[in-house]
């Protein structure tokens, strides 16, 4: 099958698959809109979960998520959230149990805290920014937190553009958001650092790739394999 990018890649998807999209901090879900299109190309159906990423609590927003699933009328489920998408994908697999849920990946989310949220949590109008989801995951006790063995992948970005140069820098690499570090998840499947920045994960065809890769798989391509 071909993207829009002209990338081809092998196999055949169930139609029964379905991909849940999650997007991160101060957007909206249409920002998830290109990449569930070139998703959908690469053989997979995709919906989009709108949520209120700084009103409601990362555990409100889980059971919002948990219910969302409940109503799909699919035999397997996989997640790919974008920055806060990714920590509340983990929040629900830590709370909620559903035997359909298949692989997630974490594209640009901070698993290791989170430099910038942090740095900006020590004033009020940063507390404010961050919102009730990202201030309730840095006061996570990470023992407490279940993934039930599923497959987990995390893509990185190094490409240093973004609103952390506007509040004094980040620690290098970092994608202008998060820093590579932060991106670590200790049980995940397999984990990439991609020439990209926070944003632009949204609308590179580099990233479709890798996470049509991963879901079709459970590991990404790697230089040797993507050469």
């Amino acid at each position: 099958m071909k993207l829009t990018s002209g990338i081809e890649l092998s196999g055949e998807i169930s139609v029964k698959e379905t991909v849940v999209l999650i997007h991160g901090l101060w957007v909206s879900g249409w920002v998830m809109t290109l990449l569930g299109r070139n998703l959908r190309r690469c053989g997979f159906d995709t919906v989009i979960f709108p949520y209120p990423s700084m009103r409601d609590s990362l555990s409100q927003n889980a059971l919002s998520l948990s219910q969302f699933i409940s109503g799909l009328a699919a035999t397997r489920i996989h997640l790919v959230g974008h920055s806060l998408g990714g920590l509340l994908a983990l929040q629900m697999l830590s709370q909620y149990l559903d035997s359909r849920i298949g692989r997630i990946i974490l594209m640009g989310s901070p698993y290791q805290a989170s430099y910038l949220a942090i740095k900006l949590s020590r004033i009020a109008p940063g507390r404010w920014l961050i919102g009730s989801s990202m201030r309730q995951w840095l006061m996570r006790r990470e023992d407490a937190l279940f993934f039930h063995h599923h497959e987990i992948g995390s893509i990185a970005g190094r490409m240093s553009v973004g609103i952390g140069k506007l509040l004094g820098g980040l620690p290098v690499p970092n994608d202008g958001v998060v820093t590579v570090e932060e991106t670590r998840v200790p049980f995940a499947r397999d984990w990439i650092v991609l020439n990209i920045n926070h944003t632009g994960m949204l609308f590179s065809s580099k990233v479709v790739r890798q996470v049509c890769a991963f879901l079709r798989q459970g590991y990404f391509l790697h230089p040797s394999e993507s050469e």
